[in-house]
């Protein structure tokens, strides 16, 4: 009992140190992953990330512990249920969660489990002997005896997702074998600086979010012009539109101010404010075109010198 009791306090301590070292939890589940396959997951995982596994009530236990100092954990007690444990990281969450998905092993299909995924048999040849004819009749596989051997003749489906893998379908499979599943660690929550969420929002894009970012910004700039309620968002869009007022009415009026100026001087000669043509004695291709724009100028002179001042309906 003594001994028990010293390795909880032992657990809690490391919990407590590694919440407070670390700002990101995944929750994992471990649902047949062997010790070898552990060992190789905490290996890949070495200096960006800490395992720490624990039964659910232990881990209960330890995260009720630390909620008087880190209160935010309280949202992951709802969490601790089923076969899960803890990863610690301070690294970037995508890459960590790449290194806790990528070790997968193969494993054959067992009766009573359920089957993560679909699983067909592939139309061939399997090397059967045709006494086990039956056996393929039993489970609706159809079959036909070619060069003294049993071959499948389409592909059939055996297992459905979700379902429970039954005896005579998991004995097919080992016989043929045919390994379906892969197991690993599998990522169930992601806590990070007080919030969960699922791993598909790591898959949203970036440039996704600054949108959505973008566009919930020019929403809340809309509400708030409209009602006239000053916003953060909005603030900018007032000062700018008092401003045009301002100018608005120093134009129609006496009144006078700095950015005002401006406005009346362009209004009262907006030649002024034309652009400049290049100057006469630029080098390159642009003075070439001046000068012959020059020496054309008296030809059309001459030329409406000669007209004898008609017009077209004269």
């Amino acid at each position: 009992m003594g001994g028990t009791r010293a390795q909880k306090e032992v657990y809690f301590q490391k919990l407590r140190e590694l919440v407070a070292k670390y700002p990101s939890i995944f929750l994992v589940n471990v649902d047949n992953v062997g010790s070898n396959q552990m060992h190789q997951i905490r290996v890949a995982l070495r200096g960006k990330g800490v395992v720490l596994m624990g039964k659910n009530t232990m881990v209960r236990r330890a995260l009720r512990s630390i909620l008087s100092e880190f209160p935010q954990f309280e949202r992951l007690l709802p969490h601790v249920r089923g076969n899960i444990g803890f990863v610690f990281t301070a690294e970037d969450l995508k890459e960590v969660r790449d290194l806790i998905v990528a070790n997968k092993v193969k494993a054959p299909a067992r009766a009573g489990a359920f089957a993560p995924m679909d699983v067909f048999v592939p139309a061939g040849n399997t090397g059967m002997e045709p006494g086990k004819t039956s056996f393929f009749q039993a489970l609706g596989i159809p079959t036909k005896i070619a060069r003294g051997t049993i071959e499948i003749v389409s592909d059939v489906q055996v297992l459905v997702a979700g379902n429970r893998v039954g005896q005579s379908e998991a004995a097919l499979l080992n016989m043929l074998n045919i390994s379906p599943f892969t197991y690993g660690m599998s990522v169930v929550q992601i806590f990070d600086s007080g919030n969960v969420f699922a791993p598909a929002v790591l898959d949203v894009d970036e440039q996704e979010l600054i949108d959505r970012f973008l566009s919930g910004i020019k929403t809340i700039a809309a509400i708030s012009l409209a009602l006239r309620y000053p916003t953060i968002v909005s603030v900018m869009h007032s000062l700018v539109n008092s401003y045009k007022n301002l100018i608005a009415i120093a134009l129609v009026t006496d009144y006078n101010f700095e950015g005002a100026e401006k406005a009346k001087a362009y209004l009262e000669n907006p030649e002024a404010f034309a652009v400049a043509a290049p100057a006469a004695e630029e080098s390159g291709p642009a003075a070439t075109t001046a000068a012959e724009a020059e020496e054309e100028k008296p030809a059309a002179d001459e030329e409406s010198e000669d007209d004898m001042g008609f017009g077209l309906f004269d």
